[in-house]
């Protein structure tokens, strides 16, 4: 199998375990793409439902926004998804979607920045919130320009959330995670005043950060 196949299947898979998560819901959620090794990104198209994407479907663009290969309209956050790639050589895989408590705590204007979860701290250091933007326009790209040079993980808005990853699994995963993470602090907060981590706990987890990640 070649690469440009593998990663074909890889989008697939990353948007039917999407829908199936409950992450993304109708024709108009979610976008999912992967940069190859020519420089080209492959983006799932625009009105189709991500359970529903087959391979042929996908659409080959150039950093420029330039379809080159496809039949159909790319997805209307193609700006988001570029900009993530020019902001991280490293990234290669990234998915926008809709997690629902994740969502949910940007509407409600709660931040989820604050330490709590070791093990966010030590893969991810925070989860920050990109300002408010109009969602598959020129600014919502901006809005994360900064943001994503730092963070793997962004919520967007009132408009779910962005993810990138060094393959677009990875991509995906974090994009489970930050549901988790959304749901248990849901459930903290349920029962409860959330209890942050001291800053000394911090530090420790910093710490342990730098020496796996080495940052």
């Amino acid at each position: 199998m070649s690469a440009i196949s593998a990663t074909k299947k890889d989008i697939i898979e990353a948007c039917r375990r999407l829908h199936a998560l409950g992450l993304v819901a109708a024709t108009t959620d979610g976008n999912v793409s992967a940069r190859l090794d020519d420089g080209t990104i492959l983006i799932t198209p625009s009105g189709v439902a991500k359970e529903d994407v087959k391979e042929e479907q996908l659409i080959r663009i150039d950093m420029d926004n330039n379809v080159l290969e496809g039949s159909r309209k790319p997805s209307t956050e193609t700006l988001m998804h570029i900009e993530a790639y020019r902001q991280r050589p490293d990234v290669r895989g990234v998915v926008h979607a809709h997690p629902p408590l994740a969502t949910a705590f940007s509407i409600a204007g709660i931040s989820i920045e604050a330490p709590v979860m070791p093990e966010v701290v030590v893969h991810f250091r925070k989860i920050p919130t990109a300002k408010y933007a109009t969602a598959a326009s020129i600014e919502n790209a901006e809005t994360i320009r900064e943001l994503v040079r730092e963070h793997d993980i962004i919520i967007l808005d009132h408009h779910g959330a962005l993810t990138v990853g060094r393959d677009v699994m990875t991509a995906h995963q974090r994009m489970e995670k930050l549901e988790h993470v959304a749901r248990t602090l849901w459930a903290a907060r349920t029962l409860g005043p959330v209890r942050t981590l001291k800053p000394e706990q911090v530090e420790k987890l910093v710490e342990l950060r730098r020496r796996i990640y080495g940052k």
